[in-house]
C-alpha cells in the first residue's frame, strides 16, 4: 500500500452545473486523488426529456438520477486515483449549486421520477439560473415591503429571482396540482445528503446555508411567517409545517451516516459521516483557508459568488443574504455575486465563431484599458449584487467596423471587473470592511488575463491559491469536521488551517499602477450608463 493509504481522509463531493467533482484529502491538506463525472442529462435547457416539449429561454432544469449516479462514479474515481482504502475515509462533505431546488414525494423520490408526473416541465428540478419566475418575485418582494417584514433587510432589501420561495410559488401559480402532488419541497443539495443518510423526511437534513441565503431562513426567526406566506397566496399560509418538514442542520455537523446500499457502490464504509451541504460557493471560503473577517473570497466560475466573513452585521444593498454563522461559526457571512462570469465569456466566444480562447487572449492582452472604446455591461443574465434583478438584461457599445472578436471578450471581462469593484464599494459605504481578496473555482488558473483586470480595477492584489479545488476542498473540510472525534480537529478554524496548509504555493496578482489610473474613469462611466440603464427597466 502507498503511504497515502495510511491516513486518514475526507471526501468533498462538488456539484456544479454541468457536473460533480469528488476530491479526497488527508487531515494535513495533501490532496490524494480527484475524480470528476459530467451529468448524463447536462442542463436542460431545449427539449424536456422523454416528451419532446419545447422549453422556454426561461427554463433550466437537472435530472436528478444524474446527481446520485456521477456522485458514486466521482468518488469511485477519486478513492483509486488517491490510492487509499475506503475504509481510511472518515467524513463526506458536500456542496452543491444553489438555489437549485425540487418537488418530492415523502419518501423522498422526485415528482419527475414519477410516471405520474414525469412529463410535467414543472415536476423537474429547477436548477439555480431557472428565471422562470420574474412575476413571482415581485409579488414576493411588494408584499414584503407593504408589510415591513423584517428578512428583507438581511438582503439587501431584495428577494432574488433565482431563490427558493418564488421558484415554489411559480409552480404553485403555474401548475398547481404539481404543486398539490409535492410533499417536500428541498434543495437539491438537501435532497442530496437525504439520499446518502436515508431516513424519515420529518428528519430530513436541511442546511442553514441554503435555507439562510436562498430560502430567507434566520435562526432567530425562521422562515417567514405564515401570515406573509397567506398574503402572497392563501396555500402557502402552512407551508412550511405542511411541505417543508426537516431539521435545520450547519455545514459542518454531522448529520448521519451514509446509508449501506449508496456506501457499498461507492466502495465506503457504511455509516461514514455525512455533514450537512453548503452551498458551492461558499465552501470555497474554507478550501481557500479564509478563517477570518475581511477577506472577499471570489469563487468564480459560470457565475461568480463573492463571500466575506464578517464581525459588522450591517444593512448592505442588494447583497444575497447576511446569515449569522452561514459560512463559518463566530462571523456574519455575506453573500454578494453576479450572475453571468464565465458563461458569458464563452458565450462571446461562440458568438464570434471562434474555436476556442487561445486566440481571443492572445489578442486581448495586447489591447488598452477600454477595449479601444467598445462598452459592455454585463448583465447577460440579469444582474445580482447590488441590483438583484433578473430581468435586466445587457449591452456592448461603441462598436465600429475596426474591432473584432477580442474587442468584445476583452470589453466583457472588464465589465465583470467594474460589476466586482462596484460590490466591493458597496460592502465599505455601508461599513463592511474588505481587506484581502482571493480567487478561486476554474476561472482564475485557467483565465489570468481576468484576474490581472480584476486586480488593476479594484487597485488592490489578488490571491490565487495553487489548489483549483477551492469548493471541493472546502467541502472536504466539512467532511472532516463532521467526523468529530475520527478527525480529531478541536474546531472550524484549526480544521481549515490544517487542511489547506499543504495547497501549494499561493500567487499573487499585483495590480498595474498605470492601467489601474486609466480604469477609474472608466469604472466611474460603467456606473453611470449601469445606473440609466436600471432606469430604463
Amino acid at each position: 500500500m502507498s503511504s497515502a493509504s495510511a491516513k486518514k481522509a475526507a471526501i468533498g463531493l462538488d456539484f456544479g452545473t454541468e457536473s460533480v467533482r469528488a476530491l479526497v484529502v488527508d487531515l494535513e491538506g495533501h490532496e490524494l486523488g480527484e475524480a470528476t463525472d459530467a451529468y448524463d442529462h447536462g442542463q436542460i435547457l431545449d427539449v424536456l426529456p422523454g416528451t419532446g416539449e419545447k422549453l422556454t429561454p426561461d427554463f433550466a432544469l437537472q435530472h436528478p438520477t444524474d446527481w446520485i449516479d456521477s456522485a458514486v462514479k466521482a468518488v469511485q474515481g477519486a478513492v483509486k486515483a488517491a490510492g487509499i482504502d475506503g475504509e481510511q475515509v472518515v467524513g463526506i462533505g458536500v456542496d452543491f449549486t444553489s438555489c437549485t431546488m425540487l418537488p418530492a414525494l415523502a419518501d423522498g423520490t422526485p415528482l419527475c421520477l414519477d410516471d405520474r408526473f414525469a412529463g410535467e416541465k414543472f415536476a423537474w428540478p429547477k436548477l439555480w439560473k431557472h428565471h422562470g419566475a420574474k412575476t413571482q418575485t415581485d409579488r414576493i418582494n411588494e408584499v414584503a415591503r407593504e408589510r415591513g417584514e423584517s428578512f428583507l433587510s438581511r438582503y439587501g432589501g431584495v428577494i432574488g429571482l433565482e431563490w427558493f420561495f418564488p421558484k415554489m410559488l411559480e409552480t404553485l401559480e403555474e401548475a398547481e396540482h404539481i404543486y398539490d402532488a409535492t410533499d417536500v419541497w428541498l434543495e437539491a443539495g438537501d435532497w442530496f445528503v437525504w439520499q446518502l443518510v436515508g431516513g424519515d423526511a420529518k428528519e430530513l437534513p436541511r442546511s442553514t446555508c441554503q435555507a439562510g441565503y436562498k430560502g430567507m431562513w434566520s435562526a432567530e426567526d425562521g422562515f417567514p411567517s405564515s401570515d406573509y406566506l397567506a398574503a402572497l397566496h392563501p396555500k402557502l399560509e402552512n407551508v412550511v409545517e405542511e411541505k417543508m418538514p426537516g431539521r435545520l442542520c450547519p455545514p459542518g455537523s454531522c448529520v448521519g451516516g451514509l446509508k449501506p446500499e449508496l456506501a457499498e457502490r461507492m466502495g465506503l464504509p457504511a455509516e461514514t459521516p455525512i455533514s450537512a451541504a453548503i452551498i458551492d460557493a461558499h465552501a470555497g471560503v474554507p478550501g481557500v483557508g479564509a478563517a477570518e473577517a475581511g477577506v472577499l473570497v471570489m469563487v468564480m466560475g459560470t457565475s461568480s459568488c463573492h463571500m466575506l466573513n464578517s464581525h459588522e452585521n450591517k444593512t448592505v444593498p442588494g447583497v444575497a443574504g447576511i446569515v449569522k454563522d452561514g459560512i463559518l461559526p463566530g462571523f456574519y457571512g455575506y453573500e454578494t455575486g453576479q450572475a453571468a462570469v464565465g458563461d458569458a465569456f464563452d458565450w462571446v466566444r461562440r458568438l464570434t465563431g471562434q474555436d476556442d480562447f487561445h486566440t481571443l487572449t492572445r489578442e486581448a492582452v495586447e489591447l488598452p484599458p477600454g477595449s479601444e472604446g467598445v462598452w459592455c455591461i454585463d448583465w447577460f443574465n440579469g444582474c445580482r449584487t447590488p441590483l438583484m434583478d433578473g430581468r435586466l438584461t445587457g449591452q456592448f457599445t461603441g462598436l465600429t467596423m475596426n474591432h473584432g472578436p477580442a474587442h468584445l471578450y476583452r470589453a466583457a471581462m472588464e465589465a465583470s471587473a467594474f460589476g466586482v469593484r462596484w460590490i466591493v464599494d458597496m460592502l465599505k459605504e455601508n461599513g463592511v470592511p474588505v481587506t484581502r481578496y482571493v480567487a478561486s473555482g476554474g476561472l482564475p488558473h485557467h483565465n489570468p488575463l481576468l484576474v490581472q483586470i480584476y486586480a488593476d480595477v479594484l487597485g488592490e492584489a489578488i490571491e490565487v491559491p495553487a489548489s483549483k479545488q477551492g469548493p471541493a476542498l472546502g467541502s472536504a473540510i466539512l467532511g472532516a469536521l463532521a467526523a468529530g472525534p475520527k478527525a480529531g480537529f478541536a474546531s472550524a478554524e484549526e480544521a481549515v488551517k490544517s487542511m489547506t496548509s499543504a495547497s501549494g504555493e499561493t500567487k499573487l496578482v499585483e495590480p498595474i499602477s498605470e492601467k489601474s489610473k486609466a480604469y477609474e474613469p472608466l469604472y466611474q462611466q460603467y456606473r453611470k450608463e449601469a445606473d440609466r440603464l436600471s432606469q430604463q427597466t
